[in-house]
């Protein structure tokens, strides 16, 4: 599993011309699934992301603080592409991503972890498989990748596992 998580001061999903999600101060999570992901995937990116300390604290000191310590909202947003490389003619190819009905359940037991390890109504999302256009006012700027244990990134190519 693969998150680009950025700080946000505000995001939102707008689909056929309607905003249908967004949040204030908080983060974002591009969220992707790896073909081979798990329950320990899930549960793996759920701590990190909820524990992911992007904000100073109150006496100044950078990188302590994560959103459930200062209550702030995130907001996710399925992306398969997050898996993609290119072909050597530079075409994508998404073979490692989750197919689409086991990545829609994976995905919504992840929002559903997620709720269930914060504040629900903080726990904001897109519309799985749209045409989402994604707005965001990044903070910082600042953006770090997450991944699960065992998808990692090894020289520009998916290991496999």
């Amino acid at each position: 599993m693969r998150l680009v998580v950025q700080r946000v001061k505000s995001a939102s999903v707008t689909v056929d011309g309607s905003v249908v999600s967004s949040i204030g101060p908080g983060t974002m999570a591009l969220v992707g699934l790896h073909e081979n992901d798990t329950q320990e995937d899930l549960e793996c990116c759920c701590k990190r992301l909820l524990a992911c300390k992007l904000w100073e604290n109150d006496s100044g000191a950078p990188w302590r603080h994560g959103v459930k310590q200062r209550a702030l909202e995130v907001l996710c947003v399925s992306q398969f592409t997050l898996y993609g490389k290119l072909t050597k003619k530079n075409q994508p190819d998404y073979k490692h991503a989750m197919k689409a009905v086991p990545a829609q359940e994976m995905y919504n037991a992840f929002l559903e972890m997620l709720k269930s390890n914060y504040e629900p109504e903080k726990i904001k999302d897109g519309i799985f498989g749209a045409m989402m256009d994604v707005a965001l006012v990044n903070d910082g700027p600042v953006t770090i990748v997450i991944e699960s244990n065992g998808h990692q990134v090894i020289g520009g190519e998916d290991d496999g596992t």
